[in-house]
């Protein structure tokens, strides 16, 4: 980032005197061809190899400039992407989030565009344009040291003053387009997505009548934008037009003292003119200074809460012979709300073992599962656990081929080794009937599948993942019963050696544990029986039936 803005110092100083070297040398072989001695004695090689000179060195300035500072601008916004994305998948970070996705989406797009405003709109120019005045302000100086001091007053004054004087009443204004444009985003993607259920209840036409106020709000804020970068341009051309008159009185003053030629005089006027061209490059940096300081204080709280760079979570191995061990652990299952779990879970799982946990909606059947998968961190206590795989209660489908959506971890999986996965899940079918085999495209969250399909090729995943820890969270709620027994044959047969902790308030589900766990509302244990206890048949008939 430093070497751009010395390329665009660089640039703007050559592009400056080779503008004042045309100058001067075009009035100088004017003047030397009003008679045929300096005509004859007029060097014209010497100034002439300095323009090219100046004209290649500004070129390759330039270009370099645009390419060092984009690319440093680019490699730094992936850096940044990078850390959001990792801030955003730490545990519970995306919760807040979870009613408003598309407020997520803005942070990891528009805010990050925003963003690159502060370098490339505002630092480099603003560089460039000191750069700029200082040499001005040197060079004018050794003509005469009080017209040095007046030049770099007079370009700070009205540069800097006209700039801030954009960036503060334009700072409010750019903040709130801003604000204003997430929210039209947000209600444009509620009204899209929502649309059949509004039309059912009846506020369809008042949600869209919001969204047009809205928009006329939005349109609004661009006008009042519009006209103080038009009023902030008017006054530059104003202060242009007096800048290049008041340097053509200096350039008069200096020819008729003496100090300098006409030609140096036009050489000056010409320079004048290129310093205060430099600061016009600031009014979109001015103007966009309110949407990326609002920007960067919104990435400021994900940024310093950061993200590990390793893979998934892990949590300490428990002792030998053990695939899961809490000791009075604590969690919030309410983050929002500060609630906790109202006592403890102490809890051990040997390795091959079955367990389903169960108990009312709400009581902490998945804040357990993600406690033991290290998902959630517990508040208090201790956890060790084998690294698991995770069945969660809603498949997670990507707009990608049938192998991305299968092989999410990219692992180096053959196709028969995914067909496999696929048949032990009953997809086999599906894939013959699909024309591109397993690089057949699925649609946004998977559409083109049913909600039973789906479901199996959560499955599949799950078959293919070589954790011998599986954790299943209502692996059968919400698809028909047909489908739903097919599944839990399926998993049965699969499950081996391997460890399984199930939350299920359902009987067909429950029956593939050898373990029950009842949790009360909070997290407490209720009870814990095995199977061929009086009560473990008890607790079976309590749940739903299938």
């Amino acid at each position: 980032m430093a070497l751009g803005m010395l390329l665009a110092a660089c640039t703007t100083l050559t592009g400056a005197a080779l503008l004042g070297l045309s100058g001067w040398f075009i009035t100088a072989t004017a003047i030397a061809g009003l008679s045929s001695a300096a005509a004859l004695a007029f060097n014209v090689f010497t100034p002439s190899a300095g323009i090219r000179l100046l004209a290649l060195g500004r070129t390759a300035s330039r270009y370099g400039e645009r390419l060092v500072t984009h690319a440093a601008t680019l490699a730094a916004l992936v850096d940044v992407r990078e850390r959001l994305f990792r801030a955003f998948a730490r545990p519970l970070a995306a919760r807040p989030w979870q009613l408003r996705p598309a407020r997520l989406l803005f942070r990891l797009t528009r805010d990050l565009d925003a963003a690159e405003s502060l370098y490339l709109r505002l630092l480099v120019p603003l560089c460039a344009a000191l750069a700029m005045t200082l040499g001005m302000a040197g060079w004018l100086a050794w003509l005469s040291p009080w017209l040095g001091l007046a030049a770099l007053l007079w370009l700070l004054a009205t540069g800097l003053g006209i700039s801030g004087w954009l960036l503060r009443s334009s700072a409010r204004l750019s903040a709130e387009q801003m604000r204003l444009t997430e929210q039209l985003r947000t209600r444009m993607s509620d009204l899209c997505a929502g649309q059949t259920d509004l039309l059912m209840a009846g506020q369809y036409e008042a949600r869209r009548q919001q969204l047009l106020a809205a928009e006329r709000r939005l349109a609004r804020l661009d006008d009042r934008l519009q006209q103080r970068d038009a009023m902030a341009g008017w006054t530059w051309q104003a202060l242009h037009s007096a800048t290049l008159a008041a340097a053509l009185l200096a350039g008069s003053w200096l020819v008729w003292q003496g100090r300098i030629g006409a030609a140096s005089a036009a050489l000056l006027a010409l320079m004048v003119l290129a310093a205060t061209e430099a600061f016009a490059a600031l009014r979109r940096g001015a103007q966009d200074w309110g949407r990326a300081l609002l920007s960067a204080r919104r990435l400021q709280a994900p940024l310093q809460a950061g993200g590990t760079a390793g893979g998934p979570p892990s949590l300490p191995a428990p002792p030998a012979g053990m695939a899961l061990q809490m000791r009075d652990a604590r969690a919030l299952l309410r983050p929002e709300a500060g609630g906790r779990f109202s006592a403890g879970v102490t809890l051990q799982i040997a390795e091959g073992e079955r367990v389903a946990l169960v108990g009312p909606s709400g009581c902490g059947k998945s804040t357990l599962l993600a406690l033991a998968c290290g998902e959630r961190r517990p508040a208090q206590g201790h956890i060790a656990a084998l690294p698991a795989c995770w069945l969660t209660q809603r498949t997670e489908l990507f707009q990608d081929s049938l192998r991305g959506n299968l092989n999410l971890q990219e692992r180096p999986l053959d196709d028969a080794q995914l067909m496999q996965g696929l048949r032990d899940a009953g997809l086999a079918e599906l894939v013959a009937e699909r024309q591109g085999g397993l690089d057949c495209l699925l649609g946004e969250g998977g559409l083109g599948l049913s909600g039973g399909q789906a479901r199996r090729l959560a499955l599949a995943r799950l078959l293919l993942s070589q954790q011998r820890f599986w954790l299943l969270d209502e692996p059968t709620e919400g698809i028909d019963a047909e489908v739903a027994h097919d599944v839990l044959q399926r998993l049965a047969a699969h499950i081996g050696t391997r460890t399984v902790l199930m939350a299920t308030h359902l009987r067909r589900e429950a029956r593939l544990a050898s373990r029950l766990i009842e949790l009360a509302p909070g997290g407490r244990i209720l009870a814990d029986v095995r199977h061929g206890d009086a009560a473990y048949d008890d607790l079976l008939r309590r749940l739903r039936p299938d």
